[in-house]
């Protein structure tokens, strides 16, 4: 369960993600148009394409995978006492991370990219909370925070 998990990967991994999750859900699905035009920091809204029937559709699935993956960190947290799970769900989302960050940098191209302060909300998500969440993941696995805990027992594993 996620009482499991040392403190601070305890929060940001069954609390803060989750919640993160559901707003990109709820972006996507009740802004879409805003949720398209945003994903490329643009200087002037002017230059915002309206986005086609299809582009809409990718993004509410997109929102529907956020809501699939809050929910699937919420159960998996707070359903299994066992590490191994826990650990190989967090391997598996680091290796997501990468896959989200490098297409979306690549689009932004590496000027725009590490250009932090022209970066909009939805490149923060995408590249800066992304790659804090990656940070986090790799550090826990790496046992930094400390050892995993058996659910109502207080004893290190």
């Amino acid at each position: 369960m996620a009482s499991t998990l040392p403190p601070f990967p305890r929060l940001v991994f069954a609390i803060l993600e989750p919640m993160s999750l559901v707003a990109g859900w709820m972006a996507a699905y009740f802004d879409t148009a805003n949720f398209i035009a945003d994903q490329i920091p643009s200087p002037s809204p002017l230059n915002v394409v309206p986005s086609s029937p299809g582009a809409q559709v990718v993004a509410m699935q997109l929102g529907n995978t956020y809501m699939l993956l809050a929910l699937l960190g919420l159960f998996i947290l707070n359903t299994t006492t066992d590490v191994r799970v826990v650990k190989a769900y967090i391997v598996a989302l680091a290796i997501a991370d990468i896959g989200h960050v490098v297409p979306t940098m690549w689009m932004l191209g590496w000027k725009q990219s590490v250009d932090v302060q022209s970066w909009n909300k939805m490149a923060w998500g995408n590249i800066g909370a992304t790659f804090f969440l990656f940070v986090t993941r790799m550090t826990y696995l790496l046992g930094l925070f400390g050892e995993d805990r058996v659910a109502g027992k207080g004893k290190a594993i």
